[in-house]
């Protein structure tokens, strides 16, 4: 097995806040990141993919084929927007990296068409990084896809 990794940049700006608590303890879980008028990074995502190589490309999958999935799902999708307001599934999900690589995740493992979904990985900043392995698989060692 093989594992292809390309990264991806995209700029965004966000708000943690979750409406179901109050100011106080929306403030004294998130801090500063609950600034009311947002704050952004420049994000920087890795997208894994697993696989053995084609026998005829010598590839796991044509990297203009990942960018093009990738460009289209996500970068497009999130790229200099407010994650809050311009991006459905924010809406009423609180837009941590936790909850952005779930639903990149989702966005993507219906798409790749050669090799599978391995890890998505976010580095928000340069101390802060988080990654997702997908929803555990039957039969699967915990953490794997």
């Amino acid at each position: 097995m093989v594992l292809l990794t390309h990264r991806f940049d995209f700029c965004a700006s966000h708000r943690l806040h979750n409406p179901a608590l109050s100011e106080r303890e929306n403030i004294e879980i998130y801090g500063k990141c609950n600034n009311p008028n947002g704050h952004g990074h420049n994000y920087q995502l890795e997208v894994t993919l697993a696989g053995e190589p084609d026998p005829e490309t010598g590839m796991v999958l044509e990297l203009s084929v990942l960018k093009r999935i990738v460009d289209e799902e996500i970068c497009e999708r999130y790229d200099h927007k407010n994650l809050n307001l311009d991006v459905p599934e924010f809406k009423e999900l609180v837009p941590t990296a936790e909850n952005m690589l779930v639903v990149i995740w989702d966005r993507l493992i219906g798409r790749i068409p050669q090799g599978r979904l391995h890890r998505v990985r976010l580095i928000e900043t340069a101390n802060n990084s988080f990654e997702y392995h997908g929803p555990a698989q039957p039969g699967a060692a915990p953490g794997g896809s």
